[in-house]
């Protein structure tokens, strides 16, 4: 049986994706959040017509505390035992944003906690749920619901939230030193891991980066004036744009970044 995990899914992309997945899959999904589990679940459902509560569980998760992580992935196993069962949609989402635009701005705690949540936190999460997406050997069509099947990819993804200011090339503004590097160190770990992947997994499973474009979260709240119009995306259209994207790129697609039109983002 396949499953899904979405870090975390208590706002914004996050939350909207995990809806959207309960929506247009029949697979269980395992969501976190970093406090308020009862909740977070409680939201994410509400108003949703025709779904099944019991698919979703919400766990707790701090990407900054690998013990969480650990016991989450733990949790996991018990549910989605891998013997029967494989992580076929990952979605590391974590993200934080400090805008120094100066070096004089650059503050050793914040850059610190950026790393944390952006890029060590992915990592942690690839540490301890890799193992549960499917090996070469097994034949996916085997464990995934006929139901369901034409709705998702031919192949595990894992996704790694990237964004566009991580590209070093695409730098022509500078500013966000921290939020940049932070970036292209996802873009790296994104890739070294889709090379795990391709020797342990071969094409049942890849790692990609994303960019979703400038979304109106929390996270880009106070730029939202400043973006052109008609590029600032409400969370629903930017699930929408990455399920598509997604759920279009085969394993050729592997290892790279890609934004909300599907375009390479180059390193």
């Amino acid at each position: 049986m396949a499953w899904s995990l979405v870090c975390p899914a208590n706002r914004g992309i996050g939350f909207y994706l995990t809806r959207h997945l309960l929506q247009n899959t029949t697979i269980p999904v395992v969501a976190t959040t970093r406090k308020d589990t009862n909740g977070v679940k409680k939201s994410i459902l509400a108003d949703l017509k025709d779904v099944d509560g019991d698919r979703l569980t919400v766990l707790e998760v701090d990407v900054t505390d690998e013990s969480t992580i650990s016991r989450a992935a733990e949790k996991a196993e018990s549910l989605f035992p891998p013997s029967s069962h494989h992580l076929r949609l990952a979605f590391s989402i974590p993200g934080i944003l400090y805008p120094e635009k100066s070096p004089a701005q650059l503050n050793q705690q914040e850059i610190q906690h950026t790393f944390a949540v952006n890029t060590i936190g992915p990592l942690l999460l690839t540490k301890h749920f890799s193992s549960f997406l499917p090996p070469k050997r097994l034949d996916l069509s085997s464990q995934t619901p006929s139901s369901t099947s034409s709705s998702l990819p031919p192949h595990a993804l894992w996704l790694n939230m990237s964004a566009r200011v991580g590209s070093t090339s695409d730098n022509v503004l500078g500013g966000w030193y921290s939020y940049r590097a932070s970036k292209a160190a996802v873009n790296s770990a994104t890739k070294t891991f889709d090379w795990y992947l391709k020797t342990r997994c071969g094409a049942n499973a890849m790692a990609v980066a994303y960019h979703p474009g400038t979304v109106k979260t929390g996270l880009s709240r106070e730029y939202w004036g400043g973006v052109k119009e008609g590029k600032l995306f409400s969370p629903e259209f930017a699930v929408e744009r990455m399920w598509e994207v997604v759920r279009g790129k085969g394993v050729d697609a592997r290892g790279r970044c890609w934004d909300w039109k599907g375009e390479e983002i180059l390193p």
